[in-house]
């Protein structure tokens, strides 16, 4: 089923202006730069102002609390598919730690992985990985995890880890055919999938390449080999071998899941099966206590290792620590439904689409859209539902394809998301790999040099495909 945007209030006595959604949105820019940026104030209570000051602005426009709360409610279903399969990660990242699974591979990947060569591998690892399992999600809180403990054992930047790591796992997020992103963009815009996966690849691939080639020259330029060996070798896997019992059953958790991926199964049961997987592995292989493993599931694994790297690499996972990110994602699907609700986001949009006569003037006015939803509500699906709703007919009236359309909002919507350290996404990947977004962000270059690409490719013309076919969804439109 397609959800509908949120449409604006009949309510509302006068239709918001220009001036009227600058003034929510340069102003909550303003809120959110200057107090997280500037006091590291929690982001959370910035959103439930930004939320508060907007709805004092719709009251002023005429809308009643009643129309805002049902605003606030309609953004927050919309969004609940995205906080559960937050919440179960929570789980699947406990499990694993506690079944061993993630400490094998952290174990195995030190002895196997050089520092030269980490940046390429850890970045296509998650590629792959999110391509198949089409979670972005779901691979930062295994793969992820585990690439992160290598990079703490060979001395890896923590930042350019982690960024390389983000930049893979949302190749996945924006072509994988099972990816819940990719899936809602294709049809908001009423495109084939397999249509869109093979357009957004003129630009994916170059984009993509950046990033491995600037991966490439960093690591061969590195000069950290030397203490990387003696930090491997002879501290973290020493503590992982002591601590926990290897085995090639530890390898079934993220084989079923690849495989239930690839089957095209649903994402949560896959995962919820996953955990159960693991839990049972935790008891059976390492011997722990099922109410012990269990409870893990929901608290979080608590390592005692001896060595402190170790126990602060592998103190993670829990529903109970995936509930921060929650509780962003609440408070911003709030500022949304309100935003949306009394139709402020409208007139802006609105006015970028008086100026758009041609493709290179579509496809920057889209771009530019994409980047203010970005900014003002942190979330990838309401990047993807209005700027896809509101210029789409754009795209019909100049006989452009759909698929141009899901390509720039891929490009400039979904994978720049995680790039917004008050966005859901850029918590959750903050929170899971222990690095500040402002951090990680210059190393996602995939995520940013996407933007670029569809820029360069609409302003040239190139790949942009005429309209074939009047019902898209059928292969080869």
């Amino acid at each position: 089923m397609v959800i509908g945007a949120i449409t604006p209030s009949l309510e509302l006595k006068q239709k918001p202006h220009l001036g009227h959604s600058l003034m929510a949105i340069v102003g909550t820019a303003m809120l959110i730069g200057i107090g997280f940026g500037i006091y590291k104030i929690k982001v959370e209570v910035l959103l439930v102002i930004a939320a508060g000051l907007t709805g004092c602005l719709a009251k002023y426009l005429g809308l009643s609390w009643h129309e805002m709360l049902a605003g606030v409610m309609q953004s927050i279903m919309k969004g609940m598919p995205a906080m559960l399969i937050v919440i179960v990660v929570g789980a699947l990242i406990g499990s694993w730690l506690a079944a061993g699974t993630i400490p094998m591979l952290i174990y195995y990947g030190l002895g196997l992985i050089s520092p030269k060569m980490f940046l390429v591998t850890a970045s296509l690892a998650t590629g792959i990985v999110s391509m198949l399992t089409g979670t972005g999600y779901g691979t930062i809180g295994t793969v992820g995890v585990a690439f992160m403990g290598i990079a703490h054992g060979l001395g890896v930047p923590a930042g350019q880890a982690a960024g390389a790591l983000v930049a893979g796992a949302y190749l996945g997020d924006k072509i994988s055919p099972f990816a819940a992103n990719a899936n809602f963009a294709v049809a908001i815009a009423r495109v084939n999938i397999y249509d869109h996966i093979r357009h957004c690849l003129w630009t994916t691939v170059p984009a993509f390449g950046v990033g491995l080639l600037v991966y490439a020259l960093v690591g061969a330029n590195t000069s950290i080999v030397a203490n990387a060996s003696l930090a491997a070798d002879e501290s973290v896997r020493q503590a992982l071998a002591s601590n926990f019992i290897f085995s090639p059953w530890l390898l079934l958790p993220p084989v079923l899941t690849l495989v239930l991926a690839i089957g095209n199964r649903p994402v949560m049961p896959s995962m919820i099966l996953a955990v159960a997987v693991a839990v049972i592995l935790a008891v059976w292989v390492q011997g722990m206590p099922l109410i012990d493993a269990l409870n893990i599931t929901v608290s979080g694994y608590q390592p005692h290792t001896g060595l402190e790297l170790v126990d602060k690499l592998l103190a993670q996972g829990g529903m109970e620590k995936m509930m921060r990110v929650t509780l962003i994602a609440l408070c911003a699907f709030a500022f949304s439904g309100i935003l949306q609700k009394a139709g402020l986001l409208e007139p802006v949009l609105h006015h970028l689409f008086k100026f758009i006569t041609t493709t290179r003037r579509l496809v920057a006015a889209t771009a530019a859209g994409c980047l203010v939803v970005e900014l003002m509500t942190g979330a990838a699906f309401v990047c993807i539902l209005l700027p896809s709703e509101l210029f789409g007919p754009a795209y019909r009236r100049l006989g452009l394809a759909g698929k141009n359309l899901t390509r720039v909002v891929g490009d400039c919507g979904i994978v720049g998301v995680p790039l917004i350290p008050w966005s859901i996404a850029g918590a959750f990947m903050s929170g899971t790999l222990g690095v500040p977004v402002l951090s990680y962000a210059p190393w996602a270059i995939f995520c940013y040099t996407s933007a670029f690409f569809t820029l360069l490719v609409g302003f040239t013309g190139f790949t942009m495909s005429a309209r074939k076919n009047e019902d898209e969804t059928q292969p080869g439109s």
